[in-house]
């Protein structure tokens, strides 16, 4: 007997499609979809859920050096007329170079990360900006479950036929 639905496709069809799916899912809250998608995503994303509930604290603060461009009042770069060996003078970027915090994920936390990625997309907003879901995972949805721990992170709602083909048509949600 089969472990997962075969939603009627090919493997490597069924899998892009539940991928879209779950990124889908995590990334707008809810989605619309037959009953069967619907059940084979909340399996895959109540399990990245549950990983991310796990691993959200477990990371440290670093200091990094940063080397920017000077920024003016107004935003822009600052430059500096500098001269070349042969003569010729150009303009340069002036740098500074600064120290910031920033999270460094322990051994486990990366390979958690990783495992998420497998099962998501990579996914633009509106605007055209990468959206970085698994830091979504951790940072936005991870703390809203942390009191939960086993699983029932999503909700199906079925909405009833499809017109058309009369699928059963289900609405898959986080709670």
């Amino acid at each position: 007997m089969a472990i997962n639905r075969k939603l009627g496709r090919t493997t490597d069809i069924r899998m892009a499609m539940l991928k879209t799916l779950t990124s889908d899912l995590i990334m707008y809250g809810k989605v619309e979809t037959t009953l069967a998608r619907a059940k084979e995503v909340k399996s895959i994303a109540d399990s990245i859920i549950a990983l991310a509930i796990k691993e959200k604290d477990n990371y440290e603060m670093v200091d990094v050096k940063v080397v920017k461009a000077k920024l003016d009042e107004k935003g822009n770069k600052v430059t500096e007329l500098v001269k070349s060996k042969n003569g010729k003078e150009y303009l340069k970027v002036v740098k500074e170079e600064t120290t910031e915090k920033r999270q460094k994920d322990m051994p486990s936390r990366l390979n958690a990360r990783r495992k998420i990625m497998r099962k998501v997309n990579k996914v633009k907003d509106s605007e055209g900006n990468k959206v970085d879901l698994p830091s979504k995972l951790f940072n936005e949805i991870a703390p809203k479950y942390a009191g939960k721990n086993v699983g029932g992170f999503t909700r199906i709602i079925k909405a009833g036929p499809r017109r058309g083909d009369g699928a059963e048509v289900a609405i898959l949600q986080l709670i």
